[in-house]
């Protein structure tokens, strides 16, 4: 297929080319993939400033997502990809394979760095989903971390930079300028922009920005940070967002009430505890979706409210893609309705676009990236959500994207009175400080490409 990009590819592009480390912070659907894979094919064969490129990206993008689109553009069928992927033998002879572009996933980079050492071949590195990278604890930076000085051209892409706060930013820009914007360690950047929130004796629990501490950080940014949103670029199809609400059973209610108050509750012949709050948190949202695990891992049922609630929104739906959080949402909703599928392998993708599956269930966590499902459906159903906005936005963005022919309808089956409300809460919040940060960095493109 001939590529004609967009401006803003054009521009993403340039801008990569142009500078040794720069984040796109780019929507979901917007092509960033080939606009970043063009720069680095100019870089490695025109410019000749790189030699090696290493793709770091989830497994399910690493498997498919840069394969696919090197054969599908005709000015990059020319590019040789290694999927360094598998058993240790399987990565060891991928990367033996002569190759311009490496794709491994984020699992295994402590792996590879550890295989190379000082040796370590790729001066290009392309991060696909670089929120990944966002504690600094994590093995993956660690890794990343030591091999930096040796990668002369860095590229992150995400559409979702700080899905959690703004502390999450530290660990990805550092592996782009080494703590030259934001200080060279964690506690460095907390001191300069943040207070301690709640607080026991020496723990502290959270942190909060200083009075202009977010202003002074975007401005920090964006010199190497680009941000683009779908709205302001594409022709989007509208987004409807539904709450839909649903009065648990009385007896279901209080229990779940008890098992807030006690930590505890004892079902048929079962007992259902948490040990601490964020145990708690979980069984709450298990008995909310209508059952939950017992201390021997076995589902002890609540209610099936949301299951009746599901029942209305696939009689007013061709085809519908549904996300659970547990796998007993997924196993009750399989016992329901045996016809419906679940998420596992290319096949069900494809069958999935081509109209051949009316219930498709699939997990967050599993289906976040680089998946296009647009073309065989444009309806959401959430049977339970997660606390993550990352997960939240990628799995919507899998049928809210360019191409999608529809308006996308979004259905959220929140049970009343529960921690359901406070999730949903709790994800707009963070959306809201996420888009600051997106708009206060927003590449202002029409200067350069009009």
């Amino acid at each position: 297929m001939k590529y004609v990009p967009h401006g803003y590819q054009d521009y993403v592009t340039a801008m990569i080319k142009d500078r040794p480390a720069t984040a796109q912070w780019v929507d979901m659907g917007m092509g960033k993939t080939v606009s970043t894979m063009t720069a680095f094919a100019d870089l490695m064969h025109d410019d000749v400033r790189i030699s090696r490129t290493l793709v770091i990206a989830p497994l399910r993008v690493a498997k498919d997502t840069w394969t696919r689109e090197a054969s599908k553009w005709d000015h990059l069928q020319y590019l040789k990809l290694s999927r360094v992927l598998g058993s240790a033998d399987e990565r060891r002879r991928a990367l033996e394979e002569p190759a311009d572009i490496y794709v491994i996933n984020r699992e295994n980079v402590p792996w590879l760095v550890d295989f190379y050492q000082r040796d370590w071949p790729f001066d290009g590195v392309i991060i696909d989903e670089a929120s990944s990278f966002k504690n600094h604890n994590s093995k993956r930076f660690k890794a990343l971390r030591k091999v930096r000085p040796l990668i002369k051209h860095i590229v992150q892409l995400t559409g979702t930079p700080n899905p959690n706060n703004l502390l999450d930013l530290w660990a990805q820009v550092y592996l782009l300028d080494r703590g030259e914007r934001l200080g060279r360690t964690i506690t460095a950047f907390r001191n300069e922009y943040f207070l301690p929130g709640r607080r026991n004796g020496h723990i502290i629990y959270d942190w909060v920005p200083r009075k202009g501490a977010k202003e002074a950080i975007y401005e920090k940014l964006s010199d190497i940070c680009y941000s683009m949103r779908a709205e302001d670029w594409l022709t989007m199809p509208d987004r409807i967002d539904n709450v839909i609400d649903v009065h648990l059973p009385d007896e279901a209610l209080r229990q779940y009430l008890q098992m807030e108050r006690d930590l505890i509750i004892e079902l048929g012949d079962s007992e259902i505890a948490a040990l601490n709050a964020a145990a708690l948190s979980n069984k709450l949202l298990q008995m909310a979706n209508g059952a939950a695990y017992d201390d021997t891992g076995r589902p002890q049922l609540v209610h099936d409210a949301k299951l009746e609630a599901l029942d209305e929104v696939i009689e007013e739906t061709d085809t519908l893609l549904v996300y659970y959080s547990y796998r007993h949402d997924r196993d009750r909703i399989l016992q329901r309705y045996p016809y419906a599928r679940t998420l596992d392998d290319e096949k069900d993708i494809a069958d999935w676009n081509a109209g051949r599956i009316k219930l498709l269930l699939a997990h967050p966590a599993s289906s976040g990236h680089g998946l296009n499902l647009q073309d065989g459906g444009h309806v959401i159903c959430w049977f339970g959500l997660p606390w993550s906005l990352e997960l939240y936005q990628q799995a919507n963005a899998r049928l809210h994207r360019q191409g999608q022919q529809h308006s996308v309808i979004i259905h959220h089956i929140i049970a009343r009175n529960t921690m359901d409300g406070h999730v949903l809460k709790v994800l707009q919040a963070k959306a809201s400080g996420q888009d600051a940060l997106l708009n206060a960095l927003k590449a202002r493109i029409e200067e350069v490409i009009s």
